[in-house]
């Protein structure tokens, strides 16, 4: 049996605000994850520490700007519209260029860390 269509309306949610500054919301079917990263305290001096996961992983950049950084290659800057592709375990960061970000990440499989 397939399963039900999932719906969210990410803006009449409150956001997870995990972290000062960042909000997150979330939609998971038993694969892939969406998570909408609302980012308000840009912007930055200096990128985030870098970190990796064994999650594949696309952002797609809707709003404002980003420095994107991947271990060992020259950083890339990202800007509404654009889409980055990380391969699993990538040491990779951000660095917030604009006042404010959201950014739309995709995970496969989920992020069970991400999960109340």
């Amino acid at each position: 049996m397939t399963p039900p269509t999932k719906v969210i309306y990410f803006d009449r949610i409150p956001g997870d605000p995990f972290r000062p500054g960042w909000q997150r919301r979330l939609l998971h079917t038993d694969r892939l994850m969406t998570v909408v990263l609302d980012i308000d305290n840009g912007p930055w001096s200096a990128p985030d520490p870098f970190h990796s996961h064994p999650h594949e992983q696309t952002t797609y950049v809707a709003e404002g700007e980003v420095l994107f950084l991947s271990e060992g290659e020259e950083p890339k800057r990202l800007r509404a519209g654009d889409v980055v592709a990380i391969a699993s375990g990538r040491p990779h960061a951000i660095q917030l260029l604009s006042p404010r970000a959201r950014l739309v990440d995709n995970f496969t499989p989920i992020r069970e860390d991400f999960l109340k």
